[in-house]
């Protein structure tokens, strides 16, 4: 008898080491996870009448990595992107670049990375530069996934104008005052309206121009998704001078978007 009791008690001491073993692997691996930092790739516009934003989102996304984990690689043409390329990344920050001058490869990976969900995307202002510019044809896939819009005008003298948010449930908007201002913007103009083909997270009140201005779109939608995409995805009409990363607001939709789009 006491021959099998203590069978059974080395049986169970046994059990319970490789039980605490267990949990302890697992916990290495949840940690390992957790460590491993994201991996982000910022398409930018360099110099210019946008170079302040760029250069100010640079130097923000430089602070903010450590912070939220993550690491990033700075590209300033589509050229190098391709199927193999897109793959290393979780999130794909297109700040301030057109969608043209893209050649067929790189459109058909970024295509393909959006519709099939393969990572987040966040894109700003000069990414609804839709038309025919620099001798490039309009890219039409591109205008259909912000709502199938394409550029009409701006306000190139820079307005301030007061945003309204309109899904505050939505993450990207966590935190952020139902109204705000946003200074000294180039707010953009479509010939129609994204609304019906897209999610509008915030529009802007054109009668709160300051100074005011004649170019308005009525409804103007400044902050949408796309849900019909796998990927999750978020455009801000508003990025065009580096100033904005001093506005409590936009640095904290910025800062959801990024945990969002990539899933985080």
């Amino acid at each position: 008898m006491k021959i099998r009791f203590i069978t059974f008690c080395l049986g169970c001491i046994a059990l319970l080491v490789t039980g605490c073993s267990n949990k302890s692997n697992t916990r290495v691996v949840k940690e390992q996870i957790r460590s491993t930092p994201l991996k982000v790739l910022v398409l930018t516009e360099r110099g210019g009448q946008h170079g302040s934003f760029t250069d100010a989102a640079l130097d923000w996304l430089a602070q903010q990595a450590e912070k939220e984990n993550f690491e990033f690689t700075e590209i300033n043409t589509a050229q190098p992107i391709n199927e193999e390329f897109l793959s290393q990344y979780q999130l794909f920050i297109q700040l301030d670049f057109p969608p043209y001058t893209w050649p067929e490869e790189a459109e058909a990976a970024f295509i393909q990375y959006i519709e099939e969900g393969k990572g987040g995307w966040i894109g700003f202002h000069h990414a609804t530069l839709l038309g025919e510019f620099d001798g490039y044809p309009m890219w039409q896939w591109f205008s259909d996934f912000m709502g199938g819009i394409r550029f009409k005008n701006y306000i190139a003298e820079t307005v301030s104008g007061t945003v309204h948010v309109e899904d505050k449930n939505h993450p990207v908007m966590q935190g952020v005052p139902e109204t705000f201002v946003i200074p000294d913007d180039e707010w953009y103009t479509f010939d129609k309206n994204p609304r019906p083909n897209v999610q509008v997270l915030a529009s802007v009140d054109e009668n709160s121009y300051e100074p005011a201005s004649e170019i308005k779109m009525g409804d103007h939608p400044v902050v949408w998704v796309n849900p019909r995409m796998k990927a999750r995805n978020v455009y801000f009409l508003i990025g065009h001078s580096g100033e904005l990363f001093n506005n409590d607001p936009f640095v904290t939709m910025f800062t959801n978007a990024i945990r969002w789009a990539s899933g985080k």
